[in-house]
């Protein structure tokens, strides 16, 4: 019985490593751009699509500050970002890190998470920067109140929540908190149209007219020269 037991165990297993991508949290997806620095970035982006199609949509803002790296992977979770933050924001010695993250685990793109465990990871972030001398800096969720890729999701709350959250721990913890939510929300917690297509992701004119001014400011407030 014993041995029944083992083989389906091992069966079980393997099947299990062999959907697992042995690259989950994508670590491969930056190393390139890791390995060819020369000297650290002042400030590291972590984050998802949000920052990486900031590099996308306003190329402009980031040529206009090459101290700046960012660091985003479309479709990842708190739990991705925090398994690659060492290789992407650690080992880079930046002076801080900006973490915009939460949409997509409200998003349950990874499966459903209680947003108290979205705020942990985001939390644990912020720990692990500090303790490596790293200023974190805490990002509410930009608003939303549809998941184009998973309409069952009613996201207006969750986001208006874990804001709450993440700005109660900034609080608490003498850190800067960047409140995009309150500037680019509509009154029923949609992102505003004007600044988006898919009422999720911002468009040019959100990084530019609210985004831009908002970072900039923040990590002033933070006590990093630029």
């Amino acid at each position: 019985m014993k041995k029944i037991f083992l083989i389906i165990a091992i069966a079980i297993s393997g099947i299990i490593y062999a959907e697992t991508p042995a690259d989950w949290a994508k670590l491969s997806f930056y190393a390139d751009s890791n390995a060819v620095l020369t000297t650290p970035p002042a400030v590291v982006f972590m984050g998802n699509s949000i920052t990486r199609n900031w590099v996308k949509k306003n190329p402009d803002f980031w040529a206009s500050h090459p101290e700046f790296a960012a660091r985003g992977i479309s479709g990842q979770t708190t739990v991705r970002m925090l398994e690659r933050f060492h290789a992407d924001v650690v080992a880079l010695h930046p002076r801080a890190v900006v973490i915009l993250a939460g949409i997509n685990d409200i998003a349950e793109n990874d499966g459903e998470i209680p947003l108290e465990d979205v705020a942990a990871n985001i939390r644990t972030m912020c720990r692990i920067a500090k303790g490596n001398g790293i200023v974190p800096i805490v990002c509410s969720v930009l608003p939303c109140d549809t998941i184009a890729w998973n309409k069952r999701i009613k996201p207006a709350d969750k986001v208006v929540a874990l804001n709450k959250m993440l700005k109660q721990f900034a609080a608490d913890n003498n850190l800067v908190y960047v409140d995009y939510y309150t500037p680019m929300a509509t009154d029923k917690g949609g992102l505003k149209p004007e600044y988006t297509k898919d009422g999720c992701h911002p468009e040019a004119a959100g990084y530019i007219e609210v985004m831009n001014p908002a970072i900039l400011e923040a990590i002033k407030r933070a006590g990093i020269d630029f």
